[in-house]
This record gives structure tokens, C-alpha cells and sequence, in this order.
């Protein structure tokens, strides 16, 4: 080994050690630096659009996106939060106090199956009702508690997540300012050629922004209906449901469902006949048609990502790592497929030659 092919070797390990040095600084703060690129991302082309308008004044330019992005985004969503740790907070109360019980409504529901599904169940072993309510109580008051904890774990780090608000305003209003240098430089950092890097960066922003607001804009929607047709039926925690049904909703076809379905079989076998068919009616015509209609327009045209690959990786995506899985997933998973599609074409290519 000669002397050049040492150093060159050895700035290749060092660059590799800086590298992982800085990303495991940026660790404890990982969500704001996450979110604040995000962000920038998603509003960089109404920042361009902003600039010849500004006399191409790139500070006020970006202090004018980012003042934009607290206005229709970060506020909404805070006062959205607060309204919900509170109506958390409310129905772990009524669990504790009796009022809500969990293991009474699975008994009525037990009580009013027909004998041939009460056999079916009996030989699965799922007949010991006392069980299954303790079960089920039990279930439902520890997943009221994670609510009730972490409304006050926010209360006792609201230091640390100010100092994290603030840093991802921060990042994103250089991002906004410097996004475009700071992406001419990774571009030419990254040892592709010209052609591979632009079509890896232009898949990572287009699904991105495709993810964020498309599911956003599919979460919002159906768990607001969600909310409304619960309150409309008068069901307690309704703002609480329609939030679970939000953030369910990011699974595609089968999110909502999971949460009206088991109150719309309540309703049809506790006799509630009426409220079971509107809730059947509204869920299958009106909340699945948002996700039918809306999220191959707002998400799946825009990644050419298949809905059993979302699924997956957006499942895989918030166990490994949480909230923010649900766009890390399908971003991993595009640039899974797109990777491949260079390959398999550069393949093709070098065989034709």
C-alpha cells in the first residue's frame, strides 16, 4: 500500500467517525432537527415564490415563511394537543370512577351474541367472561394512564421541549434561507453520478411532501368526521376518539376503522339498531371514502409507492421510531425502491453496451 492510498484510506475512516460523532450529538434533539427539515422541505416553494416578491431579500423572505408555518401549522396543532391531553385526562378519571367500563359494554356485547357464535367462541376458550372483562378494563385504564402520564410528563419537561420548539424554528428558518447552497452541497458531496443523485434528492422531497401533507390532510379529515359523528351519537371522549382515529388513519384502508368498527358492533348488538346503522352508513361511505379517494390522489401519485408498502413501512417505520415513523417509513422505503430501479437500469444499460 503506498502512501497515498494510507492517507486517502485514513481520511475516509475519519470522515466516517466525524460523521457518526455529529449524528450522535444530534441525537438528544433528533425530533426537532427532524421536523425543522421537514418543514423547510414542505414550505421551501411558497420561500421561492416569496423571494422575487421581496426583492429577493432572503431573511425576510424566510422570516415570512416561517411566521406563515407557526400560523397554519404549529399553533393549530398546540392548541389541538392542549384540548387533548385535557379530554385524556377527563376519560382516565371516568375509567377510575366507574363511569366508563369497558368490561361492562364487552359483557352486553357477549350477553347479546347469537348461540351459534357463543358455541364458536366457547371452543376457542373465549367464553370466560370475567377474564376477558377484567381484560379488557384493565386494557382500557393503562392505556388512559399513558394519556394522564404524559400530559404530565409535558408539564414537567416543558423546558426541554421549549428549548426543542425553539431549535427547530431556528434550523428551519436557515434551512428556508440556505436550503438550496446547503442541498448543492450534499449534491456534490455524495459520490453518485449527476443523474442518480438528482433522481434519489428529487424522490426524497417529492415523498416527503407527499407523505406529510397527504396523510396529514387524510388524518385531519377523517378524524374530525370521526369526532363529529361520535359526538352526533353521544358518545363520552369524543375529541379523545376522533384523535385515536387520527392518528390511525396514517395506516392506510384500515386505520379509522379500528375504532368505529367495534363501537358500530356495539350499537347493532346491544339493540342500538339506529345509532349502529348510521355509524355503519357514515363510517363506510363517508370516512372511508376519504381515505379512498383522497389518499391515492394526495399520497400514492406522487410516491408511485404501492398501499401494501406503505402500509408496512409506515408500520415499521413508527415501532422503530414512533410519531416520526410515519414519514421516515415510506421515505426509507421509496428510496429502497428507487435505488433498485438504478440499479436494474444500469444493469440494462451495461448489457446493451
Amino acid at each position: 500500500m503506498n502512501s497515498s492510498e494510507l492517507q486517502q484510506k485514513a481520511f475516509l475512516l475519519l470522515l466516517i467517525v466525524v460523521s457518526l460523532a455529529f449524528v450522535w450529538i444530534l441525537l438528544p434533539f433528533y425530533g426537532a432537527v427532524f421536523w425543522g427539515s421537514v418543514l423547510a422541505i414542505i414550505f421551501t416553494p411558497f420561500y421561492r415564490r416569496l423571494l422575487p416578491l421581496l426583492n429577493q431579500r432572503k431573511n425576510l423572505a424566510a422570516l415570512t415563511t416561517l411566521l406563515l408555518c407557526l400560523i397554519i401549522v404549529i399553533i393549530p396543532f398546540t392548541f389541538m394537543a392542549v384540548a387533548l391531553l385535557q379530554e385524556g385526562l377527563m376519560v382516565y378519571q371516568r375509567i377510575r370512577s366507574g363511569e366508563l367500563n369497558f368490561g361492562a359494554y364487552f359483557q352486553q356485547i357477549m350477553a347479546a351474541l347469537p348461540p351459534w357464535m357463543s358455541n364458536f367462541l366457547d371452543s376457542v376458550g373465549l367464553t370466560n367472561i370475567s377474564e376477558l372483562k377484567d381484560m379488557l378494563s384493565n386494557g382500557a385504564l393503562q392505556g388512559s394512564q399513558i394519556v394522564a402520564t404524559q400530559a404530565l410528563n409535558i408539564g414537567q419537561n416543558t423546558f426541554e421541549f421549549i428549548i426543542s420548539f425553539g431549535i427547530m424554528l431556528y434550523l428551519l428558518f436557515f434551512l428556508l434561507r440556505d436550503g438550496a447552497t446547503l442541498s448543492a452541497r450534499i449534491k456534490q458531496a455524495i459520490p453518485l453520478s449527476m443523474e442518480h443523485k438528482r433522481h434519489l434528492l428529487g424522490k426524497f422531497t417529492t415523498v416527503v411532501r407527499a407523505t406529510v401533507k397527504g396523510n396529514i390532510a387524510v388524518a385531519a379529515m377523517q378524524g374530525t368526521l370521526g369526532g363529529l359523528i361520535f359526538s352526533f351519537l353521544g358518545i363520552q371522549g369524543a375529541l379523545l376518539w376522533g384523535f385515536v382515529m387520527a392518528f390511525l388513519s396514517l395506516l392506510p384502508a384500515v386505520g379509522a376503522s379500528l375504532i368505529w368498527g367495534p363501537v358500530d358492533i356495539y350499537f347493532l348488538l346491544t339493540g342500538s339498531i339506529w345509532q349502529g346503522l348510521i355509524l355503519t352508513a357514515f363510517g363506510v361511505l363517508v370516512i372511508g371514502l376519504v381515505d379512498n379517494l383522497l389518499r391515492p390522489v394526495l399520497v400514492g401519485k406522487d410516491t408511485q409507492i404501492p398501499d401494501y408498502v406503505v402500509l408496512i413501512s409506515t408500520l415499521g417505520g413508527m415501532v422503530l421510531f414512533g410519531l416520526n415513523g410515519f414519514v421516515i417509513g415510506p421515505v426509507i422505503a421509496a428510496l429502497f425502491i428507487a435505488a433498485w430501479d438504478l440499479f436494474s437500469a444500469t444493469k440494462e444499460t451495461t448489457k446493451d453496451q
